[in-house]
């Protein structure tokens, strides 16, 4: 403690020089917080975003299915209802009921006409009904979403429509092959058009009501049953969970950041840019710090000589300068969450216009997210980088001859 006193006494008597110490460590602080909490709200936003208009939590097939289901999908159709045994009285240890919905989807893919022009399309065939748990994450720019009411209005991504030259209440008509090996056809109203994160998903994309896809392709089944949770950290306990339950020899279950490739590579791109932020920001305390720290000792020269004369250890000067250090980082790692935090929240309710990004289909409007553990990191590393910054002035403090450093008071 009284090591710790006579530090802050030195910071505060060399007020100017600390001070600009403290403010670059502080300034540092509050740009990693600022550009790490952006990368995590656009994780968040991407994330529950794809989640929500696209993969769901995770999705139950039969065993094999993302293997061998393109070249053989209706091999992999299967007719099991679990939505009543694992949105009503699935649990987890803690008796809380994880999921939200779960909902069946039949994917297939095809031709679709409109006029002159032929394209071709995947599509899913979807329960209606679905719009209500998973929210607005697919986003209609025209039109409206799925009804059990109208079963021969299809919605379809944004990109897709635009290459066919369709707009809403236009008539297609979708050409497939079916699960008996024959060929099928339906004329459909486009009822809306959607935008997702994924623009490639957009431009080839459309969506039916899966009692029509069943009559289209002659089934009765289908390939997934999509489980969507009421909390996306709870998803690797009811993946373990739902292992133990379902048979593995006849289910699969795929959590939703194994098929969401797109989202992956652009979380690996985004750490190695913050990786590369923390780097820079390291570099800058460093720099600082070092030189706050290397003329301390140079004008405290006789006041160290004056130390050892009087029998204070070598290894006492030591750990005096590095704890002036740590205290310079602490105090400028604090105060650059505070004011980190602060501008967070004033960015956050302003918004940050942002347009497409490449690979996705519509811009955004970005907000900073900063976590608990982003504030302990960013004060372990204004911490840390000054100690380090404090280890020369303070080693090459200890290691002056006593005469030498006394003659520096004349």
């Amino acid at each position: 403690m009284s090591r710790f006193k006579i530090a802050l006494r030195n910071v505060i008597r060399h007020k100017r020089r600390s001070g600009l110490a403290i403010g670059a460590t502080a300034f540092g602080i509050v740009a990693l917080l600022l550009a790490s909490g952006f990368i995590e709200w656009i994780y968040q936003d991407m994330r529950e975003s794809t989640i929500h208009s696209q993969l769901g939590h995770m999705q139950i097939v039969k065993h094999g299915y993302f293997e061998a289901g393109k070249a053989d999908p209706y091999r992999f159709l299967f007719v099991d209802n679990l939505r009543q045994k694992l949105s009503e009285n699935f649990t987890l240890p803690d008796n809380s009921h994880p999921v939200k919905t779960v909902v069946p989807r039949l994917g297939f893919s095809g031709l679709l006409s409109y006029g002159d022009a032929t394209l071709s399309f995947m599509g899913e065939g979807i329960d209606p009904a679905e719009q209500e748990y998973f929210g607005n994450a697919l986003k209609l720019s025209a039109g409206d979403h799925l009804s059990a009411e109208q079963p021969h209005h299809l919605i379809m991504g944004e990109g897709l429509a635009r290459n066919l030259g369709v707009a809403v209440g236009d008539q297609v008509v979708l050409l497939v092959n079916t699960a008996t090996g024959g060929i099928n056809a339906v004329e459909m109203t486009v009822g809306g058009l959607f935008t997702t994160v994924t623009k490639s998903y957009d431009d080839n994309a459309l969506r039916l009501p899966i009692s029509t896809t069943q009559q289209l392709l002659r089934t009765q089944g289908a390939h997934s049953w999509v489980v969507l949770l009421h909390d996306t950290a709870q998803t690797d306990a009811v993946l373990a969970a739902l292992r133990e339950q379902l048979s593995p020899e006849q289910f699969e279950i795929v959590p939703w950041y194994q098929l969401a490739d797109f989202y992956n590579k652009t979380t690996v791109l985004f750490s190695k840019q913050v990786q590369a932020i923390k780097l820079i920001i390291a570099l800058i305390i460093l720099l600082g710090i070092s030189n706050t720290m290397t003329m301390n000792v140079m004008e405290r020269t006789g006041e160290i000589g004056t130390a050892m004369a009087l029998g204070v250890k070598k290894i006492d000067i030591l750990r005096q300068f590095l704890c002036e250090g740590a205290l310079i980082g602490g105090i400028g790692g604090i105060l650059g969450m505070l004011i980190g935090l602060l501008l967070a929240t004033i960015i956050s309710a302003v918004g940050i216009p942002m347009p497409p990004p490449p690979g996705m289909a519509r811009g955004y409007t970005g907000e900073i997210l900063i976590t608990p553990d982003m504030l302990l990191e960013a004060l372990a590393l204004a911490i840390i980088t000054t100690l380090i910054a404090s280890l020369y002035p303070a080693w090459k403090a200890s290691r002056m001859q006593i005469v030498d450093a006394l003659r520096h008071n004349r």
